[in-house]
């Protein structure tokens, strides 16, 4: 089983808008409302696929009501730990081919919750092998939340995959995760440097696993990723497509990334799936969905090859 942790989830509010008219009214039909955050986007790709997966996090108000209601709706396992503060509302004005987003910061959890995320988790990780962790951190946690998190599961045994940015996964990947997946961005601001090329990114993951995570997936969008699987460096190049909505693909990819590692498929094949997986959710318009009757089809899209080292020499 995969455990899923969403620390701070949302309602998400989809609006269509013809025109955004700044400090006028505009009007809209009925909003589209998902349960949101990149964890869940994570958690229902994966069960869209049949493997067995159990969602966690914190839940409150009636925000967190509405959260439970869907996924129960959808026949989603969850166990959240219910909190005093209420659930944030995420919104997005879609207009003129622009997406405007109002994010609220979220909740604040108490000690008492904290501690009751903590029991509830320990619990969990008797159930799964595969644990991911997607997004921000709610006030309340700090942000070693993640560090602590990872080294229960690493004492247990546990693969755990990390996707996050800023201070969260700068502490996290200091318990030395299964696995991250960074972008180039979130890869420059843990070296404190920017990258170039191609040889530059290889020479920055060698020096985060040296010291921090086992494996890294650098997601580079439309062009793929970068990754270090098991002491080997792949190319991944995704299939040519015309996406409808980018947004939930780096969550969709996870979701492939863990699938492979709970089935223990071989590196190239995981990639593929979580390549894959990307791919197909932007060719949807919702978020955290993907089409599994052509997941095969665009396997065959997806390029996986090694690179051999002299491919990635660094000159110094």
């Amino acid at each position: 089983m995969i455990i899923t942790i969403t620390l701070n989830p949302s309602v998400d509010m989809n609006y269509q808008l013809k025109a955004l008219k700044i400090n006028e009214v505009n009007r809209s039909g009925n909003p589209i409302l998902t349960a949101g955050g990149k964890g869940l986007n994570v958690t229902r790709v994966i069960h869209q696929n049949r493997e067995p997966v159990i969602a966690t996090g914190f839940l409150g108000g009636l925000t967190g009501t509405f959260i439970r209601q869907q996924l129960d709706q959808q026949g989603v396992k969850h166990r959240f730990v219910p909190i005093r503060q209420s659930t944030r509302h995420c919104l997005a004005l879609m207009h003129e081919g622009n997406q405007t987003e109002v994010l609220e910061n979220g909740p604040e959890i108490s000690p008492d919750e904290k501690s009751a995320f903590f029991q509830n988790y320990e619990k969990l990780l008797e159930l799964g092998d595969v644990v991911t962790a997607s997004g921000s951190i709610p006030r309340g946690l700090g942000t070693e939340f993640y560090r602590q998190l990872i080294e229960l599961a690493n004492k247990c045994g546990k693969k755990f995959i990390l996707d996050s940015s800023g201070e969260a996964l700068k502490t996290g990947i200091k318990a030395k995760p299964f696995l991250i997946k960074p972008n180039q961005y979130e890869i420059e601001a843990l070296i404190g440097r920017t990258i170039d090329s191609e040889k530059e990114l290889v020479e920055a993951i060698k020096e985060l696993t040296a010291e921090g995570p086992e494996n890294i997936v650098v997601s580079l969008g439309s062009k793929g990723a970068l990754a270090f699987l098991n002491k080997t460096f792949y190319r991944v190049h995704a299939a040519k497509i015309e996406a409808v909505s980018a947004v939930g693909s780096g969550d969709s990819m996870i979701a492939g990334l863990a699938l492979g590692t709970a089935r223990g498929y071989s590196a190239e094949k995981t990639l593929a799936l979580g390549s894959t997986f990307g791919t197909l959710n932007a060719l949807e318009s919702a978020t955290g969905v993907i089409n599994t009757e052509r997941i095969d089809a665009f396997l065959k899209k997806v390029s996986v090859s090694r690179l051999e080292e002299k491919d990635y020499q660094v000159n110094r």
